[in-house]
């Protein structure tokens, strides 16, 4: 996902980066000239006239709106979905990070401290890793060390093997000192957060809104595209291709958007801004460590006005 700052009105008109204009050219340049071939012919294939006017397109229109809004709608409920499951990870962290420092014993040492954040923020970077099947090793290596690194390679699920660790490593720094099992119930309870924090993002990425959705949505809004020029062409002339891309840009942008929204952990422009995300949890983490905190993930500027 792109992060960027709120820009103005004017500037909005000429976004590029993070539209989906630029990955639907090719239709709207179909439906130019496939628009254009109907004002040629008159609205006419084969000779014969298409008899169709602009009544039964506004309330097929408003038909597909609907569909098209409840496609939306069921798109950006997983996107919600997935934020909340990541603010709820950003919280977890935080506050288990603070109950290590403050009800770990004393005598556990700084290293072992330090330790249980990097296998925190480990799990944070392996969780962002499995949902965009990319390669963790560079991050787990950096946090974990080439050994532990190596081991988790084979395993399939890794975040919840880290997760594993982190809980045992912390029940070594606990030991059995006086009140052990009231810290380790409030310790095991944001373990227990980001274990559900886990399993909500994995059911997500492994349960996509059901084909028929979009394959239905898809051949409606072409459909609807391609026999629009036939029922504009004899009210607007010369004007019927300027509408016909107009209104396709509406529409097939609006199923982009929906495409895009509905995988809220891939690398598109659209998608969680799961680096800036998983940046702000190692931060939090090593400051309450007073460790060396790393640059955060600023807004992009993807475009000049000159």
């Amino acid at each position: 996902m792109i992060v960027r700052p709120r820009e103005n009105w004017f500037r909005m008109l000429f976004v590029w980066n993070g539209s989906v204009l630029q990955s639907i050219i090719p239709q709207l340049m179909f439906m130019a000239v496939f628009s254009s071939l109907a004002v040629v012919t008159q609205g006419r294939i084969l000779g014969e006239k298409i008899p169709l006017n602009t009544a039964p397109f506004t309330l097929f229109g408003f038909a597909l709106a609907i569909f098209l809004a409840f496609r939306n709608n069921a798109s950006y409920a997983r996107f919600d979905e997935a934020r909340h499951l990541w603010g709820n990870l950003l919280i977890a962290s935080r506050a288990l990070t603070s109950q290590v420092l403050c009800y770990l014993p004393a005598g556990a040492e700084k290293a072992e401290r330090i330790q249980a954040a990097n296998t925190l923020i480990a799990f944070v970077y392996a969780l962002k890793h499995q949902l965009r099947k990319t390669d963790p090793t560079p991050d787990l290596t950096r946090l974990l060390g080439e050994e532990r690194a190596e081991a988790l390679r084979h395993k399939h699920y890794r975040p919840a093997a880290i997760l594993n660790d982190l809980r045992a490593g912390l029940v070594r720094l606990q030991g059995e000192t006086p009140g052990s099992d009231t810290t380790r119930w409030m310790v095991d309870a944001q373990l227990n957060e980001m274990g559900k924090t886990l399993g909500g993002c994995e059911r997500i990425a492994s349960t996509p809104i059901p084909f028929a959705y979009g394959v239905l949505l898809h051949r409606t809004a072409y459909a609807y595209c391609m026999l629009l020029p036939f029922g504009l062409v004899d009210s607007t002339e010369f004007f019927t291709p300027l509408l016909c891309v107009f209104i396709s840009y509406t529409l097939i942008a609006l199923e982009a958007i929906a495409n895009e929204v509905a995988e809220p952990f891939s690398t598109a422009p659209n998608a969680l801004a799961l680096d800036a995300i998983a940046r702000t949890i190692e931060r939090s983490v090593l400051e309450l460590c007073d460790l060396e905190v790393p640059p955060e993930v600023l807004p992009e500027r993807p475009y000049q006005l000159t």
